[in-house]
């Protein structure tokens, strides 16, 4: 008997229910407001940067626009998604695989497209098991935890991995050992040992507290193993119809982006103060700054390797679309750039 396929996940389910109930794209707000959204965690410091210095009011002002801005903080793709698709937001922001999922379900409907990336920076799969040293030395006993199993950015990072060892028809192997567990409580088990979950696919700045927090803990792989180098981490994606309907106000918001971006790479130690402030962080200054100047850890709004992502989950049937370029899921502003 033929068992239904992984991908109808409910989270799948959800979206397509949104899509299909708002076929017809709302009516774009008028110029001069922006409703965005930003999750938790250092991935998203560009935002940050715009927010505390409020580039978008700023570049708004020059182009003869007062742009009211309205900040919330959502945690999680579907929420995310769902809030574009109902209408209540007008830019949101993910991983990329989540992103890809939605510009694929809705072409000919919201056509939704990234509009900047966020920032290139890497994962960790780390494990406090000394026998797991690679990707096949997991087994049945081990748990992987991460943010959302089976359709994350993680989960999705994984499977592409794990085709590529195993074959495609053997994608998902992990998913029947991961787990759904919050970053914060995925490393305080890594830390702490003795317990079920013993692996994380994990973001900054929580690889580096695990590393740091028992030394038991391990890198078993990164994020740019997979993808082929430094590649883009989290997008900010919207609608043709905020893009098409509001110019000024998405031009505005494209060059806040671009100047944060540009600020933070000569700025990095009050960069760090600004991501302490704007999310209320207890993390301590120092390690705010280390990651921010880890090497690794690049905040541009250039796209890099989303083509990765984007042949390889259609290749895995999570995407109907093929994409020929990056250029076809961002919208033109990003055009320029020199993305992949």
């Amino acid at each position: 008997m033929t068992r239904p396929s992984p991908l109808l996940s409910r989270a799948t389910a959800a979206l397509l229910a949104a899509v299909t109930l708002t076929a017809i794209a709302p009516v774009a707000q008028a110029e001069g407001r922006i409703r965005l959204a930003q999750q938790f965690g250092i991935a998203y410091l560009i935002l940050d940067v715009v927010k505390d210095h409020q580039l978008i009011e700023k570049h708004g002002k020059a182009a003869g626009l007062d742009i009211d801005v309205e900040w919330r903080q959502i945690s999680g793709a579907t929420a995310m998604n769902e809030a574009l698709l109902a209408n209540n937001l007008d830019v949101v922001s993910a991983g990329v695989p989540p992103a890809l999922v939605l510009w694929d379900r809705t072409r000919g409907r919201q056509n939704v497209k990234a509009v900047a990336a966020l920032g290139s920076l890497p994962n960790y799969l780390l494990s406090n098991n000394p026998a797991v040293k690679t990707l096949e030395d997991f087994s049945d006993k081990d748990r992987i935890a991460v943010p959302a199993a089976g359709v994350g950015f993680q989960s999705r990072t994984l499977q592409i991995e794990t085709a590529r060892r195993y074959g495609k028809e053997n994608f998902n192997r992990f998913d029947a050992i991961s787990v759904s567990l919050p970053h914060p409580d995925a490393t305080a088990a890594l830390i702490s040992g003795g317990l079920e979950v013993n692996a994380h696919f994990s973001s900054a700045p929580f690889y580096y507290q695990a590393l740091a927090g028992n030394p038991a803990v391990h890198k078993v792989l990164s994020s740019y193993d997979i993808l082929g180098g430094p590649a883009t981490f989290n997008v900010l994606y919207s609608t043709q119809a905020f893009h098409d309907g509001n110019p000024k106000t998405y031009k505005a918001f494209y060059d806040a982006l671009h100047e944060a971006a540009a600020w933070i790479r000569q700025n990095k130690a009050q960069a760090a103060e600004v991501f302490i402030r704007q999310q209320k962080s207890r993390l301590s200054p120092e390690l705010v700054r280390q990651i921010i100047e880890d090497p690794e850890n690049d905040f541009t709004i250039v796209p890099q390797q989303t083509l990765v992502y984007a042949t390889e989950l259609h290749k895995l049937g999570v995407l109907k679309h093929q994409a020929a370029s990056w250029k076809e899921y961002f919208f033109d502003a990003a055009h320029a750039l020199p993305g992949s």
